[in-house]
């Protein structure tokens, strides 16, 4: 009997003694692990933003820890607008990388990627001036090759491809596809996926999971992630872009009111007045002008603040006359029927925002967007500079974007009563900003998986220090409650610990 307790006990003390020491040569105790960074540039029509992803070295599959780490924005235009000045779009980018390179670790330069995206400015440069268009890429390419980073290319991004990879960004941040469960593995949620509702400077995506049979197949993407098959609807609309479209407006305010030196335009704010020069209209392939006009006469512009003026006008940029298949969304373009839920981010966010600032309420339906495009519209410019004193001259443009906020999502993708209240506008989700840019990153990184991924991620040693401390309790207990029940019968321990 004593021989047996003496063994029970040792054996109890020999394999905590061990445990211990297994724990403290494995990752208990070890430094965090290193991060690994990615760079992408977003190089959109009327800005570029250059933003920082990371995510643990360790990690053989960087599904669901990808996150932010900063952003900055470039001071000036989009790379497009310096097409024909040498040297300028690459000289714009050098403010961000620099701070790029003080903010990643030098012993993680030289493996992080670096990616430049360009959108709709640039595909618009590419169709009226295809040679710019290659020259600024290739010094902008030039010029982020001469940092100690792993330069991957700069290119310009279809269309089809920004919505795609807009939904992907919206879907992995919020953890549609995969999350890590506490069961100790990666898991599909299980979860319906959200549709992508994006509003730039030259262009507007719609992007969006449906089970209804896609009639034009050039809308139509095929994916595989995580063991899952998507079938996405996507289409992008070029020229309908915000910048892109007031433009349009402004040409077509110019030819039905048929003068080249003055107009009335019912979507700037009464007692709003300012002169431009025509070829700030006319110089972009978005606008067709059918007769000569002077570059540089100046055109004098008087705004009324009428909001059903504004909305005729606006919708006459769209045609909703012509389709060809079952369902068209404007311009004969397919679209199926509006399902589920949608994040709708970049300009769609902004202006969303300060049109409930405005109007005083919560925009949660179509007749809630008309209200606030109303009260938008009906505001003066000096009543918008009193309530609004630093929006400056963006201020002139919200009674346009409002109306053709609203005009694009009910008339145009056909968000009704019901499904519009599906809508959440976002500028971000947590700290990580909504965008094309995170998508993109993720797919040329191989940081998506094709399929499920099997393995099992470890404790934190955090988590393993808990484990441990837990562990010492419940041995030292039965330790001592072994050597109480043994004393009490009065047995006699014939070893020593």
């Amino acid at each position: 009997m004593q021989l047996q307790t003496c063994t029970i006990i040792a054996g109890l003390f020999v394999s905590f003694v061990g445990i211990l020491l297994l724990v403290v040569n494995t990752e208990d105790f070890k430094e965090p692990a290193q991060l690994m960074y990615g760079i992408v540039l977003d190089a959109g029509s009327s800005h570029t933003s250059v933003f920082i992803y990371k995510w643990p070295a360790d990690k053989q599959n960087g599904t669901g820890i990808v996150s932010q780490h900063s952003e900055c924005h470039v001071k000036g235009g989009g790379i497009s607008s310096y097409a024909g000045i040498k040297g300028a779009a690459a000289r714009s980018l050098e403010e961000c990388m620099d701070k790029a390179t003080k903010s990643i670790p030098k012993s993680r330069q030289r493996i992080t990627p670096v990616y430049l995206g360009a959108t709709a400015g640039m595909r618009l440069l590419n169709i009226s001036k295809p040679k710019e268009s290659a020259e600024v890429l290739k010094e902008v390419g030039e010029k982020l090759k001469s940092y100690p980073f792993s330069f991957k290319g700069a290119s310009i991004l279809t269309g089809q491809d920004e919505g795609a990879y807009g939904w992907i960004t919206v879907n992995y941040l919020l953890e549609n596809f995969i999350k890590y469960g506490f069961v100790g593995r990666w898991i599909s949620p299980g979860r319906d996926t959200v549709g992508a509702l994006d509003f730039g400077g030259a262009s507007t995506q719609i992007t969006f999971v449906t089970k209804q049979t896609v009639e034009n197949m050039d809308k139509l993407m095929k994916l595989r992630l995580y063991g899952r098959d998507y079938q996405i609807y996507t289409h992008s609309f070029l020229c309908y872009g915000q910048d892109q479209a007031l433009l349009r407006l402004l040409a077509h305010l110019i030819r039905t009111q048929g003068s080249d030196t003055s107009i009335v335009h019912p979507c700037y704010p009464a007692d709003y007045n300012s002169s431009i020069k025509l070829s700030s209209v006319f110089d972009t392939p978005c606008v067709k002008r059918q007769t000569p006009y002077k570059p540089d006469d100046e055109l004098q512009i008087k705004g009324t603040g009428n909001y059903n003026q504004c909305l005729g006008n606006v919708s006459q940029l769209f045609s909703f006359s012509n389709c060809s298949y079952s369902r068209c969304s404007f311009d004969g373009v397919f679209q199926p029927n509006i399902t589920g839920n949608f994040m709708a981010f970049s300009a769609f966010y902004y202006i969303h925002q300060f049109m409930q600032k405005a109007a005083g309420f919560f925009i949660t339906s179509p007749a809630d967007l008309e209200h606030a495009a109303q009260f938008v519209c009906n505001m003066s410019f000096q009543q918008m500079q009193n309530k609004f004193p630093t929006e400056g001259n963006h201020l002139r443009d919200y009674c346009a974007e409002s109306v053709l906020t609203r005009v694009l999502l009910i008339n145009g993708y056909g968000f009704s009563d019901l499904s519009f209240s599906h809508i959440s506008f976002q500028e971000k989700v947590e700290d990580t900003s909504v965008g094309w840019s995170l998508g993109y990153m993720l797919s040329l990184s191989n940081l998506l998986d094709a399929e499920n991924v099997k393995v099992r991620k470890a404790l934190r040693p955090d988590a393993w220090r808990a484990a441990v401390l837990l562990f010492s309790v419940l041995v030292i207990a039965s330790l001592f409650f072994l050597l109480r029940t043994y004393q009490k019968n009065g047995t006699k321990l014939c070893c020593y610990i």
